[in-house]
């Protein structure tokens, strides 16, 4: 993975300490852009504004939780960005959690207390192995299955991106290339 400098993050949570623990993580992997939000509707206007790479959000927030900040990035016509990689931070880990999580949109999902070397794994994941986004009645956002299974063969393999949904042209993923 090439080096952090030129990715730029979004770190939303309501405590202060959160952000600055967050913030002080990313710039020792050699972060030098990162922004911060305090709850989910400065988060989403930033995110209109500016040409942000990744995402960190808190699972718990007054207003609009991480969910359904997530659930609004995905879905709504005038997000900034719907491909945007999301890493959502959490104390709470249940499986439930991590299930609305994943159906929500998130990309990667990193338990509190959140460490370095789990954080550095998470971000290393959306930038190395981006996975397709997959567009379908009730869901869209990144490919929720993990791991590809080469003997299934049945009609409802997928294969990427579909033909009728692609990221825009003018899309690059966070590291500045294509994803296509």
């Amino acid at each position: 993975m090439a080096g952090l400098s030129r990715v730029k993050f979004l770190v939303i949570d309501d405590n202060a300490y959160m952000i600055n623990i967050v913030g002080t993580i990313l710039r020792g992997f050699g972060a030098k852009n990162i922004v911060e939000a305090r709850d989910a509707t400065e988060a989403f206007h930033r995110l209109k504004n500016d040409a942000i790479d990744i995402v960190i959000v808190d699972y718990m927030m007054p207003l609009l939780d991480g969910i359904e900040f997530v659930k609004l990035i995905r879905t709504s016509s005038d997000s900034g960005n719907r491909y945007v990689p999301i890493i959502m931070l959490t104390a709470h880990s249940e499986r439930s959690r991590v299930e609305q999580a994943r159906d929500a949109g998130v990309t990667e999902f990193c338990c509190k207390p959140v460490t370095a070397q789990e954080l550095f794994r998470k971000v290393v994941a959306v930038i190395d192995h981006p996975r397709p986004f997959i567009k379908t009645a009730m869901y869209f956002g990144p490919d929720r299955r993990r791991k590809m299974d080469n003997t299934y063969d049945g009609p409802e393999r997928r294969h990427g991106w579909s033909e009728d949904h692609r990221p825009p042209s003018d899309y690059s993923g966070p590291t500045g290339s294509s994803e296509d």
